[in-house]
């Protein structure tokens, strides 16, 4: 694997940690008041290290994660604020969730951190996410567009050269399968990798799934160099200039990250 921190659970989960307190809880803080009051909700949630600075500032949180084993590596590090009631995990699809019985509260803050590039069927997912927020709540989004020089997510290739090669997941699928098995990847990666293909999400689309939705947008951040990369590539984030975020289509081959954060429609 390209970045071996993936492996390495304790150091995945501290650039999470420190990913969210620089660039995604200041994002959400121009919109979101984080007190003691506030509830938070993770989907997708892996170790939670993205959860760690709203617990920080005293925040309820609630992460959800399919698999159970990443939910035991959070309750390791994060066993002091399980201890104190202020966070909670379930391991189940949110679709089999009961917001009443399961979770008694709604919340003010849902997260989803590199999650809604996996996810088929978005619209509808998106839809479902409105059932979890309070009057007033806000969906923070951070996910890489499928049209940038990574957003197939190659990086997790074990062939050095195809971790670093960019933008060769936009090849017709025949050529790309083929380019992943001759580079020596498993079939069980190179079916991961071709079910990313399948789910990528550009800007333009996602923002038209928002408002088929009844979302708004209440921010939008794209970034030419993603604040992820500082860890990655030891590289500062870079925001991307305005005139280029402008441009559908075209902006996506140029944006490394993108954050949103999204409200219902009033």
């Amino acid at each position: 694997m390209a970045f071996d921190f993936h492996a390495d659970k304790q150091r995945y989960f501290q650039i999470q940690y420190e990913n969210s307190k620089t660039s995604v809880l200041p994002f959400v803080r121009e919109h979101v008041n984080i007190t003691s009051e506030t509830r938070v909700l993770e989907i997708g949630c892996a170790e939670a290290g993205v959860l760690k600075p709203f617990l920080e500032l005293g925040a309820t949180c609630v992460g959800i994660e399919l698999h159970s084993e990443r939910i035991e590596w959070a309750k390791k590090f994060l066993g002091d604020y399980i201890a104190k009631e202020k966070l909670s995990f379930i391991a189940r699809n949110i679709y089999d969730i009961d917001v009443e019985k399961d979770l008694q509260k709604k919340f003010d803050l849902v997260i989803l951190k590199d999650v809604i590039e996996h996810i088929h069927d978005q619209g509808k997912f998106i839809a479902r996410l409105g059932d979890f927020l309070n009057p007033g709540g806000k969906v923070f989004f951070g996910f890489p567009p499928w049209y940038m020089p990574f957003g197939g997510h190659q990086q997790i290739c074990k062939n050095k050269l195809l971790s670093k090669l960019s933008y060769y997941h936009l090849l017709p699928v025949p050529l790309y399968r083929a380019m992943l098995k001759t580079g020596g990847e498993s079939p069980e990666r190179i079916e991961a990798l071709l079910e990313i293909k399948e789910t990528g999400i550009s800007t333009s689309r996602f923002e038209k799934l928002l408002a088929k939705n009844n979302f708004e947008i209440a921010k939008r951040q794209l970034y030419l160099i993603s604040p992820i990369y500082t860890y990655k590539f030891k590289m500062p984030p870079i925001k991307q200039v305005p005139i280029l975020s402008s441009i559908p289509f075209v902006r996506d081959f140029f944006t490394t990250a993108a954050y949103y954060l999204v409200q219902r429609h009033s």
